[in-house]
Protein backbone atom coordinates (compact mmCIF):
# COMPACT_ATOMS: atom_id res chain seq x y z
CA UNK A 1 0.00 0.00 0.00
CA UNK A 2 1.47 3.41 -0.49
CA UNK A 3 1.97 5.89 1.86
CA UNK A 4 -0.80 7.74 3.08
CA UNK A 5 -1.41 9.82 5.64
CA UNK A 6 -3.82 8.52 7.94
CA UNK A 7 -5.56 11.20 11.37
CA UNK A 8 -6.81 8.47 13.77
CA UNK A 9 -9.04 9.97 16.50
CA UNK A 10 -9.94 8.10 19.49
CA UNK A 11 -9.36 8.08 23.29
CA UNK A 12 -8.59 4.70 23.54
CA UNK A 13 -4.93 4.79 24.44
CA UNK A 14 -3.81 1.39 23.48
CA UNK A 15 -6.25 0.70 20.88
CA UNK A 16 -4.30 3.72 19.52
CA UNK A 17 -1.14 2.28 19.86
CA UNK A 18 -1.98 -0.95 18.15
CA UNK A 19 -3.37 0.27 15.68
CA UNK A 20 -0.70 2.64 15.05
CA UNK A 21 2.20 0.32 15.01
CA UNK A 22 0.07 -2.41 13.03
CA UNK A 23 -0.90 -0.08 10.13
CA UNK A 24 2.43 1.77 10.21
CA UNK A 25 3.88 -1.58 9.28
CA UNK A 26 1.29 -1.49 6.62
CA UNK A 27 3.12 1.35 4.98
CA UNK A 28 0.47 3.98 6.51
CA UNK A 29 1.54 7.19 7.61
CA UNK A 30 -0.31 7.65 11.23
CA UNK A 31 -0.96 10.81 13.25
CA UNK A 32 -2.68 10.16 16.86
CA UNK A 33 -5.39 12.25 18.28
CA UNK A 34 -7.38 11.41 21.80
CA UNK A 35 -10.11 13.87 21.95
CA UNK A 36 -12.31 15.54 19.47
CA UNK A 37 -11.09 19.12 19.81
CA UNK A 38 -7.50 18.25 18.98
CA UNK A 39 -8.95 15.62 16.01
CA UNK A 40 -11.01 18.35 14.45
CA UNK A 41 -8.10 20.78 15.00
CA UNK A 42 -5.37 18.60 13.49
CA UNK A 43 -8.08 17.23 10.91
CA UNK A 44 -8.08 21.18 9.27
CA UNK A 45 -4.81 21.88 10.10
CA UNK A 46 -3.27 19.14 7.68
CA UNK A 47 -4.00 17.69 4.61
CA UNK A 48 -4.75 13.69 5.39
CA UNK A 49 -5.89 10.85 2.73
CA UNK A 50 -8.26 9.74 5.67
CA UNK A 51 -9.46 9.82 8.91
CA UNK A 52 -10.40 6.99 10.99
CA UNK A 53 -12.87 8.89 13.95
CA UNK A 54 -14.38 7.15 16.93
CA UNK A 55 -18.01 8.02 18.12
CA UNK A 56 -17.36 8.29 21.85
CA UNK A 57 -14.95 10.94 22.27
CA UNK A 58 -14.01 13.38 25.06
CA UNK A 59 -14.18 17.17 24.55
CA UNK A 60 -16.68 16.85 21.56
CA UNK A 61 -18.30 13.62 20.31
CA UNK A 62 -17.25 12.13 16.47
CA UNK A 63 -20.56 13.33 15.56
CA UNK A 64 -19.87 16.44 16.39
CA UNK A 65 -16.25 16.57 14.59
CA UNK A 66 -17.69 15.24 11.35
CA UNK A 67 -20.45 18.00 11.27
CA UNK A 68 -18.08 20.47 11.90
CA UNK A 69 -15.54 18.48 9.35
CA UNK A 70 -17.96 18.69 6.57
CA UNK A 71 -18.23 22.19 5.93
CA UNK A 72 -15.49 22.22 3.88
CA UNK A 73 -13.45 19.11 4.48
CA UNK A 74 -13.98 16.67 1.38
CA UNK A 75 -11.09 14.03 3.23
CA UNK A 76 -13.15 10.41 3.55
CA UNK A 77 -14.09 9.61 6.56
CA UNK A 78 -14.69 5.76 8.72
CA UNK A 79 -16.19 5.62 11.17
CA UNK A 80 -15.70 3.96 14.37
CA UNK A 81 -18.96 2.64 15.74
CA UNK A 82 -20.41 0.50 18.39
CA UNK A 83 -21.59 -2.90 17.02
CA UNK A 84 -24.80 -3.39 16.87
CA UNK A 85 -25.57 0.28 16.96
CA UNK A 86 -27.81 1.05 13.66
CA UNK A 87 -28.25 4.94 15.04
CA UNK A 88 -25.01 5.61 15.13
CA UNK A 89 -24.04 4.12 11.90
CA UNK A 90 -27.22 5.80 9.85
CA UNK A 91 -26.65 9.16 11.71
CA UNK A 92 -22.62 8.56 10.75
CA UNK A 93 -23.77 8.41 6.97
CA UNK A 94 -25.97 11.00 6.69
CA UNK A 95 -23.68 13.90 8.65
CA UNK A 96 -21.12 12.34 5.42
CA UNK A 97 -18.80 9.36 6.71
CA UNK A 98 -17.80 7.63 4.17
CA UNK A 99 -18.09 4.47 5.23
CA UNK A 100 -18.32 2.86 8.88
CA UNK A 101 -16.90 -0.23 10.84
CA UNK A 102 -18.19 -1.84 13.94
CA UNK A 103 -15.93 -2.27 17.43
CA UNK A 104 -14.53 -4.55 18.05
CA UNK A 105 -13.19 -4.94 14.82
CA UNK A 106 -10.71 -7.58 12.87
CA UNK A 107 -7.46 -5.85 11.73
CA UNK A 108 -7.20 -6.58 8.40
CA UNK A 109 -11.11 -5.67 8.05
CA UNK A 110 -9.99 -2.34 8.65
CA UNK A 111 -7.12 -2.43 6.40
CA UNK A 112 -9.41 -3.74 3.58
CA UNK A 113 -11.62 -0.70 4.57
CA UNK A 114 -8.78 1.72 3.89
CA UNK A 115 -7.49 0.03 0.79
CA UNK A 116 -10.78 0.39 -0.62
CA UNK A 117 -11.12 4.09 0.33
CA UNK A 118 -7.30 4.43 -1.16
CA UNK A 119 -7.96 2.65 -4.39
CA UNK A 120 -11.01 5.43 -4.76
CA UNK A 121 -8.15 7.77 -4.49
CA UNK A 122 -5.83 6.34 -6.57
CA UNK A 123 -8.70 5.94 -9.40
CA UNK A 124 -9.53 9.37 -9.57
CA UNK A 125 -6.19 10.53 -9.81
CA UNK A 126 -6.00 8.07 -13.01
CA UNK A 127 -8.44 9.72 -14.27
CA UNK A 128 -7.37 13.35 -13.73
CA UNK A 129 -6.63 13.28 -17.82
CA UNK A 130 -10.37 12.73 -18.70
CA UNK A 131 -13.09 15.18 -19.33
CA UNK A 132 -16.42 15.85 -17.77
CA UNK A 133 -19.77 14.60 -17.55
CA UNK A 134 -22.90 16.61 -17.72
CA UNK A 135 -26.33 15.58 -17.91
CA UNK A 136 -29.47 17.08 -16.84
CA UNK A 137 -28.14 20.35 -15.41
CA UNK A 138 -25.44 18.27 -13.13
CA UNK A 139 -21.88 19.08 -14.36
CA UNK A 140 -19.32 16.62 -12.76
CA UNK A 141 -15.49 17.19 -13.35
CA UNK A 142 -13.09 14.41 -13.55
CA UNK A 143 -10.18 16.38 -12.79
CA UNK A 144 -11.03 18.67 -10.12
CA UNK A 145 -13.57 16.61 -8.64
CA UNK A 146 -16.30 19.28 -8.32
CA UNK A 147 -19.96 19.18 -9.05
CA UNK A 148 -22.57 21.72 -9.80
CA UNK A 149 -25.82 21.66 -10.42
CA UNK A 150 -27.70 24.60 -11.90
CA UNK A 151 -24.41 25.85 -12.13
CA UNK A 152 -23.95 25.82 -8.30
CA UNK A 153 -20.74 24.09 -6.56
CA UNK A 154 -22.15 21.19 -4.65
CA UNK A 155 -19.68 19.82 -1.99
CA UNK A 156 -20.16 15.78 -2.07
CA UNK A 157 -17.95 13.79 0.01
CA UNK A 158 -15.69 11.18 -2.09
CA UNK A 159 -17.83 8.22 -1.35
CA UNK A 160 -20.60 10.51 -2.80
CA UNK A 161 -18.37 11.78 -5.86
CA UNK A 162 -17.80 8.12 -6.83
CA UNK A 163 -21.10 7.13 -6.14
CA UNK A 164 -22.49 10.17 -8.40
CA UNK A 165 -19.84 9.50 -11.09
CA UNK A 166 -20.48 5.37 -11.02
CA UNK A 167 -24.27 6.27 -11.73
CA UNK A 168 -23.78 9.77 -14.71
CA UNK A 169 -21.50 7.24 -16.74
CA UNK A 170 -24.70 5.44 -17.36
CA UNK A 171 -26.93 8.13 -17.29
CA UNK A 172 -30.87 6.65 -17.77
CA UNK A 173 -29.73 2.95 -16.96
CA UNK A 174 -30.07 0.95 -14.03
CA UNK A 175 -26.50 0.20 -11.67
CA UNK A 176 -27.64 -1.95 -9.21
CA UNK A 177 -26.81 -1.56 -5.30
CA UNK A 178 -24.22 -4.48 -5.98
CA UNK A 179 -22.55 -3.07 -8.20
CA UNK A 180 -22.28 0.00 -6.27
CA UNK A 181 -20.91 -1.42 -3.49
CA UNK A 182 -18.14 -3.58 -5.21
CA UNK A 183 -17.06 -0.64 -7.26
CA UNK A 184 -17.33 2.49 -4.58
CA UNK A 185 -17.33 0.59 -1.44
CA UNK A 186 -14.71 -2.60 -2.76
CA UNK A 187 -16.75 -5.09 -0.41
CA UNK A 188 -19.81 -7.55 -1.53
CA UNK A 189 -23.12 -6.24 -0.61
CA UNK A 190 -24.32 -7.28 2.38
CA UNK A 191 -28.11 -8.33 3.82
CA UNK A 192 -29.34 -4.92 5.86
CA UNK A 193 -26.00 -2.85 4.78
CA UNK A 194 -27.85 0.74 4.24
CA UNK A 195 -24.64 2.38 3.29
CA UNK A 196 -25.73 2.77 -0.18
CA UNK A 197 -29.11 4.36 0.47
CA UNK A 198 -27.96 7.09 2.80
CA UNK A 199 -25.19 7.78 0.61
CA UNK A 200 -28.01 8.04 -2.43
CA UNK A 201 -29.86 10.01 -0.23
CA UNK A 202 -27.29 12.56 0.52
CA UNK A 203 -26.48 13.14 -2.60
CA UNK A 204 -30.24 13.76 -3.35
CA UNK A 205 -30.54 16.37 -1.03
CA UNK A 206 -27.35 18.25 -1.72
CA UNK A 207 -28.93 18.17 -5.68
CA UNK A 208 -32.31 19.48 -4.61
CA UNK A 209 -30.76 22.56 -2.96
CA UNK A 210 -30.15 23.95 -6.57
CA UNK A 211 -32.12 21.70 -8.50
CA UNK A 212 -36.57 21.28 -7.56
CA UNK A 213 -36.30 17.75 -9.94
CA UNK A 214 -35.19 14.77 -8.65
CA UNK A 215 -32.07 13.76 -11.06
CA UNK A 216 -31.87 10.22 -9.28
CA UNK A 217 -34.49 7.41 -9.26
CA UNK A 218 -34.57 4.17 -7.24
CA UNK A 219 -35.69 1.46 -8.44
CA UNK A 220 -36.93 -0.66 -5.78
CA UNK A 221 -35.11 -4.36 -5.75
CA UNK A 222 -33.34 -3.71 -8.98
CA UNK A 223 -30.56 0.05 -8.15
CA UNK A 224 -30.53 2.96 -8.70
CA UNK A 225 -30.93 5.74 -12.26
CA UNK A 226 -29.08 8.71 -13.04
CA UNK A 227 -32.00 10.80 -14.79
CA UNK A 228 -30.65 11.39 -18.21
CA UNK A 229 -32.85 14.39 -18.86
CA UNK A 230 -33.55 16.31 -22.42
CA UNK A 231 -30.42 17.46 -23.72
Amino acid sequence: MAEYKLLLIDDDQELTELLTEYLSSQGLNITVAHDGEAGLHKANATQFDLILLDVMLPKMDGFEVLKQLRVTNKTPVLMLTARGDDFDRIFGLELGADDYLPKPFNHRELVARIKAITRRIEHIASVQHQSELFYNNVRLDLSSRQVTCAGNDVLLTGTEFQMLHLLMNSPGEIVSKETISQEVLGRRLAPFDRSIDMHLSNIRKKLQKFCDDDKLKTVRGAGYIFIKGAQ
